[in-house]
C-alpha cells in the first residue's frame, strides 16, 4: 500500500492508494491512481510534484488515518511526524521508503486520476516489509472509492 502526499497553495494533503505501479524501467516512471472523490485529488491536481511512501507493514494505524479520514474534516498531518521534503512535499517520518516524483501528466481512468510521476528523489531502507492490500482492505474509506 502507498500513501501519495501533496502540496500546493499552502494547503498540504494526504492519501492512501490502492492502485500504484511502476510503469518504465528507462526512463524510470510510476502510475499513483487518486479518487477524484478525495481531498487529496484537489491538492494533486494543483502540484508540482508528490510525495510516494510505501507504508510499513508495522504502521497499520498509518494506513487506517490516510485511508480512513478525510482531509475535508482532518488535518492528518498534525497527528504525524512529517517534515517539508523536495518541491515542498510532506514526507512521513514513518515511511522510510519513499520517493518524490514530478507530475509529467495526468490521464482520466474512470473514477481515479492516473499521475505519471518522473522520480526526482528517493530513500530507501532494506529490511522494512510493507503492508498489504489484504491488511488494508477493510479500511473505511474517508471518502466513497
Amino acid at each position: 500500500m502507498f500513501i501519495v502526499t501533496a502540496a500546493a497553495g499552502g494547503e498540504r494533503s494526504g492519501c492512501l492508494i490502492g492502485f500504484g505501479v511502476p510503469c518504465s524501467v528507462d526512463p524510470q516512471r510510476f502510475l499513483a491512481c487518486l479518487s477524484k472523490a478525495n481531498h487529496t485529488h484537489g491538492v494533486a491536481r494543483r502540484a508540482t510534484h508528490l510525495g510516494v511512501h510505501v507504508v510499513p507493514a508495522a504502521a497499520p494505524e498509518l494506513a487506517e488515518l490516510f485511508g480512513g479520514e478525510t482531509g475535508d474534516e482532518v488535518d492528518k498531518f498534525a497527528r504525524v511526524d512529517w517534515r517539508e521534503g523536495p518541491h515542498g512535499v510532506p514526507l512521513l517520518e514513518a515511511c522510510a521508503n519513499r520517493f518524490v516524483g514530478e507530475v509529467l501528466d495526468r490521464v482520466d481512468v474512470g473514477d481515479h486520476e492516473a499521475f505519471l510521476l518522473g522520480p526526482a528523489w528517493a530513500e530507501h531502507r532494506d529490511g522494512d516489509p510493507a503492508l498489504r492490500f489484504g491488511t488494508a482492505r477493510r479500511i473505511e474509506p474517508g471518502h466513497p472509492a
